[in-house]
Parts: C-alpha cells; sequence; structure tokens
C-alpha cells in the first residue's frame, strides 16, 4: 500500500477529487507540502465556554448547552430555508438560526447535549446564535472544545476541506523531519523543532502551543530572510564597482546658496567612500520631511560627472522630476555639468532630442520618472542611479535601472521615517545614512487639532494668510462611494469658493488625467491660484514655497506619517507657516493621535506612535521592496525577534560565509530568494 508522500497532489486525499483539487490550486495549494506550508489566518477558542446568562456583547462564543425545542424548516422562499431552535444552559435559553441549512434540522436533537460555536447577534431577548457549528457531546465530556484553525478559503471549499487536506499532509510528515534552524538558536531562543512547531500551527491543544509555535515560524522565516539578506550584500560587496576618484567637493560646497548641515555633509563623505572602494554603492539616504536629500544626490551627480560618467535621477511622478531637473539645472550649470528632462508626456521631437543627449554622453544628469528604465533609454556611460521615494519602487525595479550601465553605484531616497533597526532590516542589502537634522532657517510649522466648531475661524484664517500674500492647500481623504459624510474634494472646493468668492480656488484629485494634474500644480505653483483643494496626490515632495498653509478635512481618516508628509508640503519658505487638522472632536482616540503631531515635528518619533498604533502594513505595501514575502513574520510587531535574527544571522555568516555546514538551511535561503528575485539569487 502507498504511504502518502508530501509531494503528491492533494487530489487523492478521501474526499477532494479533481474538481476540488481545481479549486485548492486558486490558493496555491497543489501537493500536500503545499498545505502544509497554508498556515491558518486565525484560530477560534472553543475551549472558553459561556453560559448563555453571560453574553454580553454581539460576539463568537463557544456555548455548551442542550437543544430544548424541536428544530423547525422554514422555506421563506425559493432557495432560501431559516431552521429555527432554542437551546438552554442552567443559566438561561437562547434562539439558534440556521441559514440555507435544511439538514441542520436532522443532526440536532432535542434533549441532547451539544458543544454550539458561533455568532450571536442581538440584544436582549432577540438575541439569536446565527449557524452556529454543533458537536455532540458525550455524557462524560469535562472539557469539551478545542482550538480550531481557521484557512484562507476560496468560493467553493470549506473550513471542512482544508483540514482534511493538512490532516492529510499532518500524517505524511516523515517522523525525521529536517530542521532548518541550528540546534543551538533553538536551545537558546528556546524554540520547538519543525516538526513539533508544525504539528502545533495545524493542531494546536492550547493557546500556549499556537504562541510557541508561530514564535518559531516567525523566528525561522527572519532569520532566512536575513541570512539571504547578508549574502545579497556581501556578494555585492565582492562585486568590481566603477571607482569615483573624489576631486574634493569643496566646489561643490561653494556653489550652494546655504550651508549644509553636519548630518548632510556626513552623508556626502559616507557616498563618497563608498563610491571611490572600488565596489558598487548600494545606499538608502533616509531624511525626514525638508532635511535636505537633494543636496546629497546632487553631490553623487558631481562625483560622477567628475569622473567621466552619467547620472540617472529617478522621480515617482513628472511634477517632481521637473522640479528637480529645475533645481539641479541650474545649481549643476556653475560647476559646467549639464541636466536633461525626460518624460513620457514630452512631446515626440523633445523625446528624440533628450533621448539622444543621453546616448551620446551629452547629458551628464539625466532627471525622469521610471520611464528612465524603459527599452527605448540607451545611455552613453552610467555610473551612478539615484531613485527618490523608494517606497514606491522595489530591488527589481532598481536592478532593470542598473543593468543599464556596469554596476553603476545606487542611491536611495526616502523621506518615509522608519526606524533604523527596521531600515537595516527592510533594506537589508543597502547601506542606510540618516539626515537627521533640519536645515537652518526652516521654522517649524505651528500645527493645531481642531474641531467642527472652528469651521468659521478657520475659514476666516485661511483668507487672512492669503490677504497676507500666502497660498493654502486643503488636503480632503479619497472617498469611498457611499461616504456622504466626507468632504470630497470637488464638494468642498464649490463650498470654499463660495465663502470666499473673491479668492482663486482650484482642485486636484486622483481621476483627473495627469496633464491635467500637472497643469492644476504648475499654476498653483505660479501663484495663478490662492487655495489648492486637494485629495492625497500632492503628498510627494512638491514644492511650493510660497505656500504657508495646510489645512486637512476628516485628518482622523489619514496615518500619523502620511499627515506629517502632508505638514512637509509647507514651511519651505521664508514665512511663518501653519497646519490644522480637522477631525480633533471625532472621538478621544483621534484627539490623542492629532495631538501627537501638534507635539513634535519629529518623523522618526511620529512614524514609531505610527507603528505602534497601525502595525506596518500601510508603511511598505507588503511586496514593494522586493524583499521575499513574509508569511507569518510582521516586521513591526516582531521587532525584536528580528533584531535576534538579524544578530544571528551575521555571526553564523561571518564564521561560514556559503553555509557549507547548514545545507538544508543554504538551501531554505535559497528558495526564499529565488522566488522573488529571479535567477539573481543562485
Amino acid at each position: 500500500m502507498h504511504m502518502p508522500a508530501l509531494d503528491d497532489s492533494i487530489q487523492f486525499v478521501k474526499g477532494i477529487g479533481p474538481k476540488k483539487a481545481a479549486l485548492f490550486q486558486k490558493l496555491q495549494i497543489h501537493t500536500l507540502r503545499d498545505a502544509l506550508e497554508t498556515y491558518p489566518r486565525d484560530y477560534e477558542d472553543r475551549t472558553r465556554i459561556t453560559r448563555i446568562a453571560d453574553i454580553q456583547t454581539e460576539d463568537k462564543y463557544a456555548i455548551r448547552a442542550v437543544v430544548g425545542t424541536e428544530p423547525r424548516v422554514n422555506r421563506i422562499r425559493k432557495g432560501m430555508t431559516l431552521v429555527k431552535c432554542t437551546i438552554f444552559d442552567d443559566s438561561g435559553s437562547l434562539a439558534v438560526t440556521f441559514f440555507n441549512n435544511p439538514y441542520a434540522a436532522a443532526l440536532l436533537h432535542v434533549g441532547q447535549e451539544y458543544l454550539f460555536y458561533g455568532r450571536v447577534q442581538g440584544y436582549g431577548r432577540g438575541r439569536t446564535l446565527i449557524s452556529p457549528q454543533a458537536e455532540k457531546l458525550s455524557a462524560d465530556a469535562s472539557h469539551p472544545g478545542r482550538i480550531v484553525p481557521v484557512y484562507p478559503l476560496t468560493a467553493g471549499l470549506t473550513q471542512r476541506d482544508l483540514a482534511r487536506v493538512t490532516e492529510a499532509a499532518l500524517a505524511a510528515v516523515p517522523g525525521d523531519w529536517p530542521d532548518p534552524l541550528p540546534e543551538v538558536l533553538r536551545a537558546k531562543y528556546r524554540l520547538p523543532d519543525a516538526a513539533d512547531a508544525l504539528a502545533a500551527i495545524h493542531r494546536p491543544q492550547t493557546a500556549e502551543d499556537v504562541s510557541q509555535a508561530r514564535r518559531r515560524m516567525v523566528f525561522e522565516e527572519l532569520f532566512l530572510l536575513c541570512c539571504g539578506l547578508q549574502q545579497l550584500r556581501e556578494r555585492r560587496r565582492a562585486d568590481p564597482g566603477i571607482p569615483f576618484v573624489s576631486h574634493g567637493l569643496d566646489a561643490f560646497f561653494d556653489i550652494l546658496p546655504f550651508a549644509p548641515t553636519g548630518a548632510q555633509r556626513r552623508a556626502i563623505r559616507e557616498i563618497a567612500a563608498d563610491c571611490a572602494s572600488g565596489r558598487p554603492m548600494n545606499r538608502l539616504v533616509q531624511g525626514d520631511v525638508g532635511a535636505g536629500k537633494t543636496v546629497v544626490a546632487a553631490a553623487l551627480c558631481v562625483l560622477a560627472a567628475q569622473n567621466g560618467w552619467q547620472s540617472a535621477f529617478m522621480a515617482p511622478t513628472e511634477i517632481l522630476a521637473a522640479q528637480h531637473a529645475e533645481t539641479l539645472a541650474p545649481l549643476l550649470a556653475q560647476l559646467g555639468i549639464t541636466v536633461t528632462l525626460l518624460t513620457g508626456s514630452m512631446s515626440a521631437a523633445q523625446k528624440r532630442s533628450a533621448l539622444a543627449a543621453v546616448e551620446s554622453g551629452a547629458a551628464q544628469v539625466v532627471v525622469g520618472t521610471h520611464a528612465l528604465i524603459q527599452q527605448s533609454v540607451a545611455f552613453h556611460r552610467l555610473g551612478a542611479v539615484i531613485a527618490d521615494e523608494q517606497h514606491r519602487f522595489g530591488v527589481a525595479q532598481r536592478a532593470a535601472l542598473s543593468a543599464k550601465g556596469s554596476a553603476p553605484h545606487v542611491l536611495v531616497m526616502s523621506a518615509t521615517p522608519i526606524p533604523r533597526t527596521l531600515a537595516l532590516i527592510l533594506y537589508g542589502d543597502l547601506d542606510v545614512s540618516v539626515l537627521d537634522e533640519i536645515p537652518p532657517g526652516r521654522r517649524p510649522v505651528e500645527t493645531y487639532a481642531v474641531g467642527e466648531n472652528m469651521r468659521r475661524r478657520i475659514t476666516a484664517f485661511i483668507d487672512k494668510q492669503i490677504a497676507a500674500g500666502g497660498q493654502a492647500y486643503v488636503v480632503c481623504p479619497l472617498v469611498e462611494e457611499g461616504e456622504l459624510n466626507l468632504k470630497s474634494a470637488e464638494q468642498h472646493a464649490k463650498d470654499l469658493q463660495a465663502t470666499l468668492p473673491h479668492r482663486r480656488v482650484a482642485v486636484l484629485h486622483g481621476r483627473m488625467k495627469n496633464a491635467e494634474k500637472e497643469q492644476v500644480m504648475r499654476d498653483f505653483a505660479a501663484a495663478r491660484y490662492d487655495i489648492l483643494v486637494a485629495t492625497t496626490v500632492i503628498e510627494v515632495g512638491v514644492d511650493v514655497p510660497n505656500a504657508n498653509l495646510m489645512v486637512v478635512e476628516d485628518a482622523d481618516r489619514f496615518g500619523l506619517s502620511q499627515l506629517h508628509q502632508l505638514r512637509g508640503r509647507v514651511g519651505r519658505g521664508s514665512r511663518q507657516s501653519y497646519c490644522v487638522f480637522f477631525g480633533a472632536d471625532k472621538g478621544q482616540t483621534a484627539r490623542e493621535r492629532l495631538k501627537i503631531l501638534c507635539r513634535t515635528g519629529d518623523g522618526f518619533e511620529i512614524a514609531r506612535a505610527d507603528l505602534a498604533q497601525r502595525g506596518p502594513g500601510d508603511f511598505f505595501g507588503r511586496r514593494q521592496h522586493g524583499l521575499p514575502a513574509l508569511h507569518v513574520a510582521d516586521p513591526v510587531a516582531d521587532l525584536a525577534l528580528m533584531q535576534s535574527a538579524r544578530e544571528e544571522a551575521e555571526a553564523l555568516l561571518a564564521a561560514d560565509p556559503a553555509l557549507h555546514g547548514y545545507p538544508l538551511l543554504r538551501d531554505r535561503v535559497q528558495r526564499m530568494f529565488r522566488e522573488e528575485n529571479g535567477e539573481a539569487f543562485n
């Protein structure tokens, strides 16, 4: 008789068959091994039994009760049946309703005790247990209930189908199941071995089993990730890079219209050292809003040009690319360095001439959007690549751009302030420089959190700032259809125009065409409008020094880091700037969150508060940074484990760089990274 093996197809599991197997494929489950690696997304704790009288709120409960009335089937209309009965324990009784499950009536018997598990809806006398699971209890069941895993599903599959398949998969796990984690680490961190952890994650006996197994899975996942990143980093260090000889950057510092901060000088020194090392630079410059990252990027362009190489400077939007070009061109022209803009909306003739300049090398610094990575762009000698707002494109895109040169130096810039420990891990293949000083002369933005009762005063304040020569942004959240209570940008612009008829109001939102958006932004920057009402399309980097007031509607709907980015749009000129957040009257949580912004202008402190409240999901869209997808770990909640995993990975690889002594670990790391980074990781 054939013993099932982990690489067998799941269609041979009893009760599955080819039809259901096709549905399982939608969940990426083809073999028993795939089923083993599909972890529950949640658990139902049916061991905590609640007496009927103790049910307080609408929630899920495990209830031990006896069926008191004969279950009755009611056919309401075609294709809709209800089965109703009453259950009771020694504290009270409760109505039960099953939707579209006529078999429930046959399964429940009056006088028999069951363990019911399901959601209670309604209050008081109207309380009902909706479509519960029911398990028959024997007379001696002293500890009924268990912890039930809840798996991700797709239409046509039930939890029972997944339980069947994982049951078969667990049965196929051999007794000598190999463990990729070195034994010394398992002992040091008190982690269960691989086979026990798998059994506990799929079939836990207690809640403690789940947390121990999860801890083990998280540590393993982060440890594999850190091993792979460490190897990538070492491999890059071994690649030959283009040596840039620094002819001293004094000439560069001399042309700057202001003295650079200590942090800027430090970052520029780190870049110059990387570029001179003979290895390709891979550096992340992280700086809060307004910390002056562009100056650091300009220094790299100068280094490249001095050594006869071109630089490519990528921005996330055309308008930002145009702004960078406008800032850099006159500055670098003083050193005889040419800057060329290349964007999608240029005319065919402009594009042809720009592409020719890039190919001949006449364009020493090429500024553009991600269009710079396209096939049609051929560089003469690409030596440095700068990517602004890294979180908008990942490792794969960095690689595509780097492939246009021979291992050019890569500088990545981000204004998303994440704690350094996290940055070192998430951008594990990059070295990190932090700009933690704001350039002198930038006055802090005065920030206020207000409620609706201040509406008239704030409108008058907007008018007053414009009268004094300033301009104002008003930001509305993106509106979901059906959310009538939120300000939509267009409606809000009409209201403002009616209230302040003597002011020029423009509107900007995501549904407008790119060319329209660009035009509105250009007009606002040229002071053809006084007020710009917008959704968050203005979040990234647009520079209008004359705008000195930012008003955010329904600010409780935004993340703190996002609000901090929005606030960074003002305070760029010489006049005092202000930021007003509406939403302080939306409950205590909203008020406390907005108070953090009134209290501090430090993006890192704000990011920490944001992470503590929201988790990292909104921070880095799960797949953006081109790291392998994490299945169980959460880089923020598990930061302490992540720190340990990173230290252990570095120590292990320092002793055994190719992991010769750990063949299983080596295979698992390669598998994890190959899925994401293609053949680069072999």
